[in-house]
């Protein structure tokens, strides 16, 4: 019986520990509201951006330098109108069992696209989300979608759009396309 749960318990302790130890990684939160000091001017008169530097310079390059990335709680700023993306802190880990058995555990970093105007209420409801992703997965992974050639483009939409719909049922704010950045398997 004890074989039986340790290879359950296992990736679940894991994930837990994962979520607990990313979460007190995080930078603390102070009592100033994030988007007040994000808009407040650095030494040099330029309001810092998210990689530190002031908002003044041009460092060019495309658009995956001016996007919101990252664990989500990002203040207004830019076009309300324009695509934002939230970030989970953490990875999905979903283990894939077999008659009892655990044989591998996949192993992904999901971005939700949604519009600048509600990415920081998107982020409000991170845990929310996550809980309701975590368990399309575990449906997913339940149903063989991770079975066989789990990265075919049929597998990949089936699992985008299964996401995006256990989003949008989570939460109010508009998620308008479910983003799949990291995908692996691991041997269990």
């Amino acid at each position: 019986m004890i074989k039986k749960i340790i290879p359950i318990a296992l990736p679940v302790l894991a994930l837990v520990g994962g979520a607990f130890g990313g979460d007190m990684l995080r930078a603390p939160a102070s009592p100033a509201d994030p988007a007040t000091e994000a808009a407040a001017p650095d030494d040099h008169g330029a309001a810092p951006t998210d990689d530190g530097h002031s908002g003044g310079e041009d460092h060019g390059g495309d658009d995956h330098g001016g996007g919101d990335h990252g664990g989500g709680d990002h203040g207004g700023g830019g076009d309300p109108t324009e695509a934002a993306y939230f970030q989970f802190p953490t990875q999905f880990f979903v283990p894939l069992m077999r008659q009892g058995d655990l044989r591998d555990v996949m192993i992904l970093t999901v971005t939700l696209q949604t519009d600048g105007a509600n990415l920081q209420a998107l982020s409000k409801k991170e845990h929310i989300l996550r809980d309701a992703l975590l368990r399309q997965l575990m449906i997913h992974a339940n149903t063989g979608g991770f079975d066989g050639n789990f990265t075919a483009d049929r597998n990949l939409v089936t699992l985008r759009e299964g996401l995006l719909q256990a989003a949008k049922t989570a939460t109010d704010a508009p998620v308008t396309a479910v983003l799949i950045e990291d995908i692996a398997r691991q041997p269990g």
